[in-house]
């Protein structure tokens, strides 16, 4: 892999090159142990990563984690099970490791029912993805990070470094992806504890960018040093920064575009093709893997299309459509996963400007962050949610002052159809920051966006 040691480091660099080494040994040999009818899978997950963690502007925790997890499934009689074991990077170790999950997985097997719908990976597809990044070391992080919040009451985590999926298959199929990315989640708080929440991340540290996005952070800190205003229920113009934006679109993946949601009547978006329901024609979501922030292929080895466009200037135009869910219905699988959730959404922007969002505002409330959503009524398209952090009263295209949280409900088809006036022309990409069990990959690409009535309830 050419160029790696420039890119994210030797240390990175090395593991991911040793890595690569030892998932083809250890899938070689294991995949020639298979019998048939039997088929078998091999998934790898794995990372090379800085952790490094500040509170109240000072580092409390830093340190380097190198880990890698191997998922064996095996398919037999219409039957699966997997098996989750750890790689180390040692061929003969992890091949040991993974022939005796194998001798596990054969004993199991047999005490399973039948699965109806299983589905068994099929054709020769391959691919080698590497994107290549510009990362701080680890001895930058602090230096980089530090002075741009000096005086303040910064907390946060950095996690970045390489992050590696992989994938092959007895049908001979085989997919190798590598890529540098960081995230920088972090919270500014004022004296009496209230909380400006940011994250900033991609896949090339820029310092100016960086600064810029403190500098933003810094003025809606100095904002909310007001006294709060009370905001009765009701309904109110309504601005959602793109990280609020990005919250609404996560729960595209709950029930909504998914296939299999739409065929058992419990898809959100079913009025769309029931009903003739469309949302706002200035409104478009599509999978975008141009990103390369995460790879194509599923846990079948299947690649999805570089682009999927899902809502189409407020037309439902397609869905997430697994194997398993086109052998149960019919139909023709388009590289989805197995939850047919999304995997790199991004909303297409539109005409406002961002030095206009205020004045076209006018008077109504400005939400930069949204937190505990769920449906509050799926076949309708009901959300129901929290207003949290930097939230702001407006009046005459000027911030007045914070607002207590809020609780909202409203509707899918009002705000991303009748209520949407404008989206911004600039896109955010909001990270997914999760690291439980490893680092997530991938996140949102959304503008903001302003609505004419969002409905308050509490």
């Amino acid at each position: 892999m050419t160029g790696v040691v420039e890119q994210i480091g030797t240390a990175s660099a090395n593991f991911s090159e040793q890595l690569e080494q030892t998932f083809g040994q250890v899938t070689k040999a294991l995949l020639a142990e298979v019998r048939s009818p039997e088929t078998l899978t091999l998934a790898l997950t794995a990372e090379h990563s800085q952790f490094t963690r500040f509170n109240r502007a000072k580092v409390r925790q830093t340190g380097t984690v190198a880990d890698g997890e191997l998922t064996l499934t095996l398919m037999s009689g219409d039957r699966t099970t997997f098996h989750e074991v750890p790689i180390t990077g040692d061929a003969n170790v992890d091949l040991e490791t993974a022939v005796d999950a194998l001798a596990e997985l054969r004993q199991d097997i047999e005490q399973l029912p039948e699965d109806p719908y299983q589905v068994i990976p099929t054709g020769n597809a391959s691919s080698h993805d590497v994107n290549y990044g510009d990362l701080l070391s680890a001895d930058q992080v602090v230096s980089e990070i530090l002075p741009v919040v000096a005086g303040l009451d910064f907390t946060g985590l950095y996690a970045g470094g390489v992050s590696i999926r992989a994938y092959a298959d007895s049908a001979g199929q085989t997919h190798w992806f590598c890529t540098d990315s960081f995230t920088l989640d972090y919270s500014l708080f004022t004296e009496d504890g209230k909380a400006v929440k940011g994250t900033f991340a991609g896949d090339r540290w820029n310092p100016d960018d960086y600064a810029a996005k403190l500098t933003e952070s810094k003025q809606q800190l100095q904002q909310l040093a007001s006294v709060a205003k009370p905001i009765a229920k009701g309904q109110y113009r309504t601005y959602l920064a793109p990280a609020a934006m990005a919250e609404l679109i996560s729960m595209f993946s709950w029930g909504c575009v998914s296939e299999a949601a739409l065929q058992r009547g419990g898809s959100a978006l079913g009025a769309m093709r029931s009903d003739d329901k469309s949302l706002s024609s200035k409104f478009s979501l599509k999978e975008n893997f141009k990103h390369g922030l995460v790879p194509r292929f599923n846990n079948l080895g299947q690649v999805a299309p570089m682009e999927l466009p899902l809502i189409d200037s407020g037309q439902l135009v397609n869905t997430l459509i697994s194997s398993r869910t086109a052998k149960e219905y019919n139909l023709t699988a388009n590289g989805a996963s197995q939850w047919e959730g999304l995997r790199s959404p991004e909303v297409s922007s539109g005409t406002l400007a961002h030095d206009d969002i205020l004045s076209r505002l006018d008077t109504g409330l400005y939400l930069s962050n949204l937190h505990y959503l769920n449906w509050s009524d799926r076949p309708k398209g009901r959300i129901t949610g929290m207003t949290r952090y930097a939230c702001f009263w407006v009046e005459n295209g000027a911030i007045v002052a914070p607002i207590e949280n809020l609780r909202f409900d409203e509707s899918l088809y009002r705000c991303f159809g009748e209520q949407l006036m404008e989206l911004t022309t600039f896109q955010e990409f909001i990270p997914d920051v999760g690291s439980y069990g490893s680092r997530n990959l991938g996140g949102t690409w959304v503008p903001g966006a302003l609505m004419e009535a969002f409905t308050y309830t509490l």
